[in-house]
């Protein structure tokens, strides 16, 4: 899959959420999303990765699961965030779950709501 088609499918994840806006982090021109201008997806440069928030214990159970599939990211590793390699065989279903955690986590109880009455 190209960066071009793995940004279009995070974009048909992450926009539909409650709020949920594109919007690039920093000087960084690769998508990033955010529900009320908190970060819950950032994706890299190249298309290649993306980082999420997740709960305590989540990162290091999934490194330790798979470490092809995922990774301690960089500057955002130490706060319980993970990387998420778009390069390798992904399960698309897991990775939507976990975006989906991400947004309950920085979006207002009420937004988060709204996400869970969907499901």
């Amino acid at each position: 899959m190209s960066g071009d088609d793995l940004a279009e499918r995070l974009r048909d994840i992450c926009l539909p959420l409650p709020e949920a806006v594109e919007k690039p982090f920093g000087g960084h021109s690769a998508p990033s999303f955010r529900v009320r201008d908190k970060l819950f997806v950032m994706t890299s440069e190249d298309g290649r990765s993306m980082t999420f928030k997740a709960g305590p214990g989540v990162q290091e159970a999934l490194v330790a699961s798979d470490s092809t599939r995922f990774f301690v990211p960089a500057y955002v590793g130490h706060k319980g965030w993970v990387g998420a390699r778009l390069d390798v065989d992904q399960d698309w279903d897991e990775l939507t779950e976990l975006i989906e955690d991400s947004y309950r986590m920085v979006a207002p109880k009420r937004l988060a709501a709204l996400l869970d009455e969907r499901h």
